[in-house]
Parts: C-alpha cells; sequence; structure tokens
C-alpha cells in the first residue's frame, strides 16, 4: 500500500496523510447525479475526477468500495423544502411516469459515463429503494431530539443542534451570519428556524411518489438519503465523502448534522470537493447561456464552440486541471488539449516499434517517481501529466534512433505509459482502437510497398501523400514500413 499519498481535507482545509480506518480497505461515497434530466458537465467533472481517485487508490494498493448514490426521489424545486418534486415535474412535461423519467435520465448518465470511460461504482443505490433505511433514521434523530413534527413533515433543529454541536463545520461559516442571510419565515411556514431542513415531508393526496411512514404518506429530504445509504453500505464512520463543491454549504453540511444526530460522530474521515466550469472566465450556467451539455461538446453543436471534441479529448481536458482548481472551457484551450492528446496517442503507438538495445542510455525510474510524487500530492494529474511528456519526448528520440535503450528499461517505460495513461488517467486510444481502421491501413501499406517493389514510384508517392493530407505520417526503414498519426 502507498503510504505517501496526501489528501485536501474540506473538513480541515489542509492537506493530511491519507490513513484509512481499515487499511487496505477503504470506503468512498461520492453524491451521484439527480436523475430528472440530462447530466451536466459539471457532474462530469466531478465523477472524472472522482474516477481519477478511485483508479490510482487501486493503483497504489486498495481495496477501494466506491458507492455513488442516485437521487431520484425527494429532490423539491425550492431551497426551503417547497415547491414542485422535480422527477413529478418532469414526469407531468413529458406525459411520463416518474420512474420512466428516472429510468431514462439513469440510462442517459451512464452512457456519457461510459463515453468518458469512467469505472462503474462498487455499488450504485437509489434514494427509492432505501426508503425504510431513511425513515429509521429520521427516527433515530428524533428519538436524539434533534427534529420535531410538524402535521406529518419532519424538520431538523439546527438551533437545538448547534448548541451541542458546530453545524459549520464543514465550511466554517458564521452561524449568525448564515442567519442574518437568510429570508425570515412567513406566517404559514411551518419550520421553528430559518435554517431548519425536512428529512421527511408530508406528500399531499395528488403527489406521484409517496411512501407509508410513521407520520403519515410522504417521501424522504433530498439531504436525508446520502446520510442512510452511506452508513448502509460503509458504516457509520467511512473515509472519503466527496462531491462538487456546490454541495459543501448546505447538502453536505446538513449530511454531518444529520448523521451526528443520529450516530454521535462525523461520518467521514476526509471530505473531498471538487472546484466549478467556466467558460471563457464566467462562471457556467444555463441562466447566462454559456452552458452546454457533453452531447453539444461532442458536436460542437452550441453557439460558443467552433467544433466538437472528441470524449477522450475532454477527459483529458479535464485531467490537465487540478480537481481542486477552477476549470475553464474554451476553443483555445479545448484545442490545445486535442493536440496534446494526439501526441500522448502517437507515442503509445510508438512504442511496440522501438528496437531494444544491449546497452541503453535511459532509466525510466526516476520519470515513474516523479509522476507518483505528483499523484500523491492529492492527487495532481496536471503535473503528473507534465512528466510523462517527458516521457513522451524520450519515446519520440527512441523511434527517431537519437537515443538507445535496453529491453528492461523499454518494459519499464511500456509499463510506465501503461499505467498512467489507461489504469490511472483512463484515457483510450479513440482511433487506434478501431481494428476496421488498423486493418485497411496495414492493406494500404501493403499496396503501397507492392507499387515500390514494381518500380510504381508515381503510385507510392500518391499513397504516401494521401494518407499525409488525413494525418497520417508513413516512416520508411530497413526493417519495413510504420505509421503514425502527424
Amino acid at each position: 500500500m502507498n503510504q505517501d499519498i496526501q489528501i485536501y481535507n474540506t473538513l480541515t482545509r489542509k492537506k493530511e496523510p491519507f490513513q484509512p480506518l481499515n487499511p487496505p480497505h477503504v470506503g468512498m461515497y461520492v453524491c451521484g447525479p439527480t436523475v430528472y434530466s440530462d447530466v451536466h458537465l459539471g457532474n462530469c467533472r466531478t465523477f472524472i475526477s472522482f474516477d481519477l481517485i478511485f483508479r490510482y487508490l487501486k493503483y497504489s494498493g486498495y481495496r477501494v468500495r466506491y458507492v455513488r448514490n442516485i437521487t431520484d426521489a425527494g429532490h423539491l424545486e425550492g431551497d426551503r423544502d417547497e415547491g414542485d418534486d422535480k422527477f413529478a415535474k418532469r414526469a407531468k412535461l413529458e406525459q411520463l411516469e416518474p420512474m420512466e423519467i428516472v429510468q431514462k435520465y439513469t440510462l442517459g448518465f451512464h452512457d456519457v459515463m461510459r463515453m468518458f470511460n469512467t469505472l462503474p461504482p462498487s455499488i450504485e443505490p437509489t434514494a427509492t429503494g432505501h426508503i425504510i433505511e431513511q425513515i429509521e433514521m429520521v427516527k433515530k434523530i428524533l428519538e436524539n431530539g434533534f427534529a420535531y413534527e410538524v402535521d406529518g413533515t419532519i424538520y431538523f433543529d439546527v438551533e437545538k443542534y448547534s448548541q451541542t454541536h458546530n453545524y459549520t463545520v464543514l465550511t466554517n461559516r458564521n452561524l449568525e451570519d448564515m442567519l442574518a442571510n437568510t429570508r425570515e419565515l412567513s406566517g404559514q411556514d411551518d419550520k421553528r428556524g430559518r435554517l431548519d431542513f425536512a428529512l421527511w415531508i408530508k406528500a399531499k393526496p395528488e403527489t406521484l411518489m409517496q411512501w407509508a411512514s410513521p407520520w403519515g404518506p410522504g417521501f424522504p429530504g433530498w439531504h436525508i438519503e446520502c446520510s442512510a445509504m452511506s452508513a448502509k453500505y460503509l458504516g457509520q464512520e467511512f473515509d472519503i465523502h466527496g462531491g462538487g463543491l456546490d454541495l459543501a454549504a448546505t447538502h453536505h453540511t446538513n449530511e454531518v448534522a444529520q448523521s451526528e444526530a443520529c450516530n454521535h460522530h462525523q461520518p467521514a474521515k476526509y471530505w473531498m470537493h471538487t472546484n466549478m466550469l467556466t467558460v471563457n472566465g464566467t462562471r457556467m450556467s444555463k441562466s447566462a447561456g454559456n452552458g452546454f451539455l457533453p452531447g453539444e461538446l461532442f458536436t460542437g453543436s452550441h453557439p460558443l464552440l467552433k467544433k466538437g471534441y472528441s470524449p477522450m479529448t475532454v477527459r483529458f481536458f479535464m485531467l490537465q486541471a487540478h480537481y481542486r482548481s477552477t476549470l475553464d472551457f474554451s476553443n483555445e484551450a479545448l484545442d490545445a488539449s486535442e493536440k496534446g492528446f494526439k501526441r500522448l496517442m502517437n507515442a503509445m503507438s510508438l512504442l511496440p516499434k522501438i528496437t531494444a538495445s544491449a546497452t541503453g542510455e535511459i532509466s525510466i525510474g526516476e520519470i515513474r517517481k516523479k509522476c507518483e510524487n505528483a499523484m500523491n500530492d492529492d492527487f495532481n494529474s496536471p503535473v503528473a501529466i507534465a512528466e510523462l511528456f517527458e516521457a513522451v519526448r524520450i519515446i519520440n528520440t527512441l523511434y527517431d534512433g537519437g537515443l538507445k535503450i535496453t529491453a528492461d528499461e523499454l518494459q519499464k517505460l511500456t509499463e510506465l505509459m501503461q499505467y498512467f495513461i489507461y489504469d490511472i488517467f483512463g484515457l483510450k486510444d479513440e482511433d487506434n482502437s478501431n481494428t476496421a481502421f488498423n486493418e485497411v491501413l496495414d492493406m494500404v501499406i501493403a499496396l503501397r510497398r507492392e507499387a515500390k517493389e514494381n518500380k510504381d514510384y508515381a503510385t507510392s508517392d500518391q499513397i504516401r501523400i494521401g494518407l499525409q493530407e488525413i494525418g497520417i505520417q508513413l516512416k520508411d526503414s530497413k526493417d519495413g514500413t510504420t505509421w503514425s498519426k502527424s
């Protein structure tokens, strides 16, 4: 197991040595999507970032149970436990059953995650599949005196909790400032305090998704599902809890409060958050007109994009920024990532064509150590990628005959590139993975070789120039002809 990993902990606001509660086992819970609409790029960045963390922890020798939930109930439109249920509203708009909406957008989410080549989580529980666990947790919070009932709805009592606990421990916000910035309760509001939030919500007769409970028909609040499901699959205390930075102030703050009110201790040892997305320096949002979906990014159909970018180009682009840094989308940045990704894939295609020598001038161990040191530093993928490009330079020089390498070091170089590019960064060659393309190209190269043998140099040159125009560079040597992407 890797003992050198440092993680930035939102809870303590500093980097800490990663010391799992029960090594080599690691429990990691990440707040998943709310499946009433298409997944947005902010979600994608979060899940790609935690896919990287999942992959690197496994590479480092840990046995990781990765739990990522699906929110398919209890997410209201308002920020004060009011408004319509988002699933019910979408179901009415599309004239479908709520669970048809859930199925439709869950499948769409999985399709996008496959395109980004993310590994599936170990467990993917749903809110609707864990109603009993949520009810039991609400009952315990009530018994412990940190919640109250008003006509079938159960509210968490933030003021009562704050008398003995630090409600803002995760964000270090001032509770008085939060109260001052929260709207006054209306005369018809059932809550006792402005910061109180619903654990269980009484259903109206026309509510489409509702379940029986000790307090009458209703449905769970949004926050309780993650507390209940993380405890069920990872225990009341586990290692890592993650999600987008936008969840820290409310959703994760309420998760901490619920779990402590129920189980008397913090649920997670390390809290990790990914930062926001911007477009040309402006925060990405639908209201600003600069938010685009993954499909629009792949096809280039959004007016802010000059062309489409492949899923692996976008994944590589996201990995070139640290997960805690703001990530700015622009055509120029995506173009640069596209070129960098092609350089990596081209180097991978050259590796099998390099011939080892009896003596060598290259030692790969130092490069691998630098890549691991970068990832050990709070999963610093951009620094690790920069180190990998030094390996790319070496591969290109070896291929051109400017350096020699022994068979043992060539094997280490191959393993380094495969581990980091494929296994850890989760990238794949979108062109060279096409077997039919490779077979056709081999056939064209064979036709050119036959033309040269027949002294038909005009045809030979025509094939070479034609391939060059579509980005395929041929190189002739005494061992035959090889190709690479230019």
